[in-house]
């Protein structure tokens, strides 16, 4: 699978690069981005951006300046958020037909932080989040250190619930950095019940934090393009 179309943008902070696939009658468009371990070229994220223009969506898979200029470790989140919101500005700019389209904001990991910490700013009407880390594996030994990091992450996609932003999140049940259940009693027992009315939590039985799979398991592939389809239906209520 390849994208119909290819930019690279430029950010405060380097090129971005934009992979556009294309709908042929858009009724929202998609940016996702991806974590930080490598760039768009997952299978999750391969994935929506076969399943969702086939739904009435046009998707933008963004790589972060960081992944195009080669490097191998992800910067701060205040530089991830910068280069972020300036390749959505920036393909706007370059497609400005996609300003006439409901915009949804996701991503993998980092991405999915990204997302929700942006949402606000950029508009987003909903959001579809892959492998919310939750509590990094580095951290399980010490409590505080644990819990400080789930707080933090549970803040963010706070600054997104907390307006009403309906959000989708896809964990694998064997998620070493969290599984749906965790990260559904993480919200209820950090926001306030509206706030966390707002999220959804979709399970891919036998998916690690790559969202991948084993042998015996379910094709993690369904469990997205229904995530995918239910996030277009907040979209289109």
């Amino acid at each position: 699978m390849s994208s119909t179309q290819r930019h690279d943008v430029a950010t405060p902070v380097g090129i971005a690069r934009l992979h556009v696939y294309q709908s042929v009658a858009p009724r929202a468009v998609f940016f996702l981005g991806h974590g930080a371990g490598r760039g768009v070229d997952t299978a999750d994220l391969e994935t929506l951006a076969g399943a969702l223009p086939g739904l009435g969506a046009t998707v933008i898979l963004v790589d972060q300046p960081w992944v195009v200029n080669g490097g191998r470790i992800a910067p701060a989140p205040a530089t991830l958020d910068r280069a972020w919101c300036a390749a959505v500005g920036q393909a706007y700019a370059v497609m400005p037909e996609l300003s006439l389209l409901p915009l949804v904001l996701g991503g993998r990991s980092a991405g999915a932080r990204v997302a929700a910490r942006t949402a606000a700013g950029l508009g987003a009407v909903a959001l579809l989040l892959l492998a919310v880390p939750l509590t990094p594996p580095s951290a399980r030994q010490d409590a505080d250190r644990a819990r400080v990091a789930r707080e933090i992450r549970v803040a963010e996609l706070g600054l997104a619930l907390s307006i009403g932003i309906p959000t989708v999140a896809v964990q694998g049940d064997r998620d070493q950095f969290g599984d749906g259940p965790a990260l559904r009693a993480a919200v209820d027992s950090q926001l306030s019940s509206w706030a966390a009315a707002r999220l959804e939590v979709l399970a891919v039985p036998g998916a690690d934090h790559s969202l991948c799979v084993r042998v015996q398991d379910r094709n993690p592939a369904d469990a997205l393009v229904a995530a995918a389809g239910l996030t277009l239906a907040h979209v289109l209520r």
